[in-house]
């Protein structure tokens, strides 16, 4: 298994809730942009979804000037027997 996978899945999570939130404020693509202190360029591969661009640190950091609280929990999996 691609050890990368789990880091993917919870970065999909985060340019969803992004893309989401973006679209609640109706905002333009260079709106956003300034809301989040980034280029335009970037805000639009956040809403194409292109996830593997962006570390999660930075996705967080961009959550989090939209008004968003991120959380990761860590569990064991529950595996039946």
């Amino acid at each position: 298994m691609d050890s990368r996978l789990p880091s993917l899945a919870l970065r999909r999570k985060v340019v969803a809730a992004i893309t989401a939130r973006i679209a609640h404020l109706g905002v333009t693509q260079a709106e956003a942009a300034e809301r989040l202190a980034v280029s335009q360029p970037r805000v639009n591969a956040l809403l194409r979804g292109r996830c593997e661009l962006f570390s999660l640190d930075t996705l967080v950091n961009l959550a989090s000037r939209l008004g968003l609280e991120a959380r990761i929990e860590v569990v064991r999996p529950h595996h039946p027997r």
